[in-house]
């Protein structure tokens, strides 16, 4: 079951080709029909997309069909949704191990949404500390990228920062969206911030903590809440922060 439990993998031995259904795809369509055709770094790309936004959750099954797979002398793979794979068949496999164990890089993503700029402060400063400890960081502002395409981030990071404001007693409705498809997801072994400002309550960034809580992900520091805007001593101490965070990684 990788995906669903009536998808079924074919192998045919004569050809060596696997038919491997919802494994090893890509949400991709192109005149080209071979991976090599246009790339390892879209095939990896793309591929990432679509095991963090379909197979994320069943990183266990996948991981059992990997055994399967590698016992079989396999020259190619078609899947049914995007390219043939025939020459970057080794590096996807290896990719694959990697997804369905948890494992992820070195990194950081920051995803915020913002009302008045606030929040987005708070974003910056934490994206300054942390590169100063020399940690690589990806920002995403949810009015301009999709869910769909910050989840791949989450997949290949680390630790993951999310940033709300206060709107009347909770979160950004589209940071809640976000939080509702991770946690359909439950993406594991992660490190979360929760960050945000407010102009009184303040539960915002207490709900995005919660959240982060309930998938799991361990808290190395303090969540960040700031009341209005925040003045050049507190960018500094989310500077500090971001640094300390990146330092722990």
């Amino acid at each position: 079951m990788v995906h669903w439990p009536d998808s079924m993998v074919t192998y045919i031995p004569e050809q060596k080709l696997l038919l491997s259904n919802d494994a090893f795809g890509q949400h991709i369509a192109s005149a080209e029909r071979f991976d090599d055709e246009i790339g390892w770094d879209i095939i990896h790309e793309e591929a990432a997309k679509y095991y963090a936004n379909i197979v994320y959750p069943y990183g266990d099954q996948v991981s059992k069909a990997l055994n399967v797979v590698s016992q079989l002398p396999v020259d190619m793979i078609a899947p049914s949704h995007g390219l043939i794979l025939r020459s970057y068949i080794p590096q996807l496999l290896e990719s694959y191990r990697k997804w369905s164990s948890h494992e992820s890089d070195k990194k950081v993503l920051i995803v915020y949404d913002t009302m008045w700029g606030s929040t987005k402060k708070i974003a910056r400063a934490l994206m300054e500390g942390l590169e100063s400890a020399g940690v690589p960081v990806t920002i995403r502002f949810l009015q301009t990228s999709h869910i769909s395409e910050i989840v791949p981030d989450v997949l290949n990071s680390r630790a993951v920062l999310i940033g709300s404001p206060t709107l009347n007693n909770g979160m950004l409705p589209t940071v809640g969206a976000l939080l509702t498809y991770l946690k359909g997801l439950r993406p594991k072994k992660k490190k979360g911030l929760a960050f945000g400002s407010y102009g009184w309550g303040g539960q915002g960034a207490k709900e995005v903590s919660a959240a982060m809580q309930s998938m799991g992900w361990e808290a190395p520091l303090e969540f960040i809440n700031i009341q209005y805007s925040p003045d050049d001593s507190e960018l500094n101490n989310i500077k500090e922060a971001g640094k300390k965070l990146g330092e722990i990684l």
